[in-house]
């Protein structure tokens, strides 16, 4: 099973990016997709963003992984 995180595009730098995870800042590679600018959201694995979200889904998914990390 894999877990992809939203992520907000803060920087773009040729097929890298700077993104935001929950106010944690990490790069990430843009080699799997066209057309992303700063201010999209896109689900990242393992370094790669997999897809472009909406703001809508982005805040929806983590949600969910907030609910998920108060059942522990």
């Amino acid at each position: 099973m894999c877990l992809s995180i939203p992520a907000k595009i803060l920087e773009i730098n040729n097929q890298t990016a700077r993104v935001s995870v929950r106010g944690t800042e990490i790069e990430i590679s843009l080699f799997l997709l066209d057309g992303i600018k700063p201010g999209d959201y896109v689900l990242v694995h393992a370094g790669f963003a997999l897809e472009k979200i909406d703001f809508k889904k982005a805040q929806e998914t983590l949600r969910l992984l907030d609910e998920m990390d108060e059942t522990k």
